[in-house]
C-alpha cells in the first residue's frame, strides 16, 4: 500500500513527458514522476505511524 504512489505517479510521469519532450522528456518526467512517488510514499508511511 505504501508503494502505490510510486506504481501511479511514475508511468503518469512518463506518459506526461515524452507527451511533452519525446523520449528525452519521457526520461526526465519518469525521474521527477519517481521522486514524487518517493516522497508520497514516505509522507504517505509517516501519517500512518502518527495515526497510533
Amino acid at each position: 500500500m505504501g508503494c502505490l504512489p510510486i506504481l501511479l505517479l511514475f508511468p503518469l510521469g512518463f506518459g506526461a513527458g515524452y507527451l511533452i519532450g519525446g523520449d528525452i522528456g519521457g526520461l526526465w518526467g519518469a525521474g521527477i514522476g519517481l521522486l514524487l512517488g518517493v516522497l508520497a510514499m514516505i509522507l504517505f508511511i509517516k501519517a500512518l505511524r502518527g495515526r497510533r
